[in-house]
């Protein structure tokens, strides 16, 4: 099965209903709001709440910009660019404090699955050992994967997603794998 590849650009920004932002979401599977996996890309503007999302594991990383503060059952978690991405339940209220101006950040949420977000280390093999996966460049470089359907070129700021995970991938630019594992039995 062939890899879906989205530009962050070419995608809508949707603004938020409290007014502090702007999402522009790359994917969501299944489509519809009963999804199980959405990948998203927010731009925060201003200080104010997350919307909460009952049983659904979240992802974050700062992609762009000084940074946040998210305090998430009264613990305050820093995050700037080069921190690796902070996981919590989505049903926990969560609040974030912007550094010093605006930020872009990178979301991974899962319902009725597992998976995770992770730094990519350029140049080294990542086995996603996953349901699905996929690679948010920050930056333009070449991924190779060990399947035929090898993308030769990745454009910054994009998502390309694999719905059947390859056995590894290898990304010579920067930015982030992600992880979604099998669905869950009903």
């Amino acid at each position: 099965m062939q890899p879906l590849l989205v530009r962050t650009a070419d995608v809508p920004a949707q603004p938020w209903r409290n007014g502090g932002g702007v999402t522009r979401t790359l994917l969501t599977r299944p489509r519809g709001d009963d999804w199980q996996v959405r990948v998203s890309v927010a731009d925060v503007a201003v200080n104010g709440p997350f919307s909460r999302f009952p049983g659904v594991e979240r992802w974050f990383a700062v992609l762009e910009g000084a940074g946040v503060v998210l305090t998430i059952r009264n613990t305050e978690h820093r995050l700037d660019a080069s921190d690796q991405a902070l996981s919590f339940p989505g049903e926990l209220a969560a609040r974030c404090r912007l550094v010093d101006g605006p930020t872009r950040d990178l979301n991974l949420m899962l319902s009725k699955r597992s998976g995770s977000m992770r730094r990519v280390a350029p140049a080294e093999a990542w086995r996603p050992g996953a349901g699905e996966c996929g690679l948010y460049a920050t930056t333009a470089g070449r991924c190779e994967t060990s399947t035929p359907d090898a993308i030769e070129a990745m454009p910054a700021h994009a998502l390309c997603w694999w719905p059947q995970a390859p056995e590894s991938l290898v990304f010579d630019g920067v930015g982030w794998w992600l992880r979604a594992d099998a669905a869950s039995p009903p």
